[in-house]
């Protein structure tokens, strides 16, 4: 009697593991060539690409049109140990007391991590001396319990999706 638990087989030989190639984005040691990009400054333009399109939380205009990305902000630095890239985007407020400025700083990091389908290391900053308290936005901004707690809370989400959302 043959059990339902028990593997049924015709000639009782184990077959060997298939093994299935991982791509190279999933690679935490592929390059950028091997991720898709010709060098750093097609990695820095793709990343612009990303960043461009968010808009504003008070107002009609996209972080592009108020000058508060900007392509020169953005700086492929060296790779980690196991070459990771490691991105640095620097944004300026509009004002240097801007009450936004931290959401505007979780939208770019939301946008990149959501837009970029390999391992990176990313720092984002706002450009020294740009605002009053950058020190302590710099702080939340690139704190990854801060960033998960921020984005569990319903209406925060909710704007950071408006903001990033891609234009239809």
């Amino acid at each position: 009697m043959i059990s339902f638990f028990s593997k049924l087989s015709l000639n009782n030989t184990p077959k060997p593991p298939v093994e299935i190639a991982k791509p190279a984005y999933m690679d935490k040691s592929a390059t950028l060539e091997e991720l898709g990009y010709r060098d750093e400054n097609d990695l820095r333009e793709t990343i612009y690409d990303f960043l461009r399109t968010i808009r504003d939380p008070e107002k009609p205009s996209t972080l592009e049109d108020l000058k508060v990305v900007y392509e020169e902000g953005i700086f492929v630095k060296e790779p980690t140990a196991d070459k990771v890239p490691v991105l640095r985007v620097e944004y300026n407020p509009t004002v240097p007391h801007c009450s936004l400025a931290t959401l505007i700083g979780l939208c770019i990091r939301i946008k990149i991590l959501r837009s970029i389908h390999h391992p990176v290391k990313l720092d984002v900053y706002i450009k020294k001396g740009a605002h009053t308290t950058e020190d302590e936005i710099n702080k939340q901004i690139n704190d990854k319990e801060r960033i998960a707690a921020a984005m569990e809370n319903p209406n925060l989400r909710n704007l950071v999706e408006n903001c990033i959302a891609d234009e239809e």
